[in-house]
């Protein structure tokens, strides 16, 4: 999956505008980035990619391209 379709599917989970989020943006800059946002994220991740992570995992990324690389690991 390209990066592109990941940015799209964050953009679709976190319900953002299409072309809205970019790899380097920084989470604690984004306004709309906070809990219910964190356990969208923790969803997509078990329903798109098959993998469990948790609160912890997410707290730890600081950027769109930190979330990005996470899919693919």
């Amino acid at each position: 999956m390209s990066d592109m379709e990941k940015l799209a599917l964050l953009e679709e989970a976190l319900e953002l505008d299409e072309g809205t989020l970019d790899a380097s943006q920084v989470l604690s800059d984004m306004d709309n980035f906070g809990s219910m946002e964190k356990l969208s994220l923790i969803v997509l991740f078990e329903d798109e990619f098959g993998k469990v992570i948790t609160g912890d995992d997410v707290n730890k990324f600081t950027t769109i391209q930190d979330i990005l690389d996470a899919m693919d690991e």
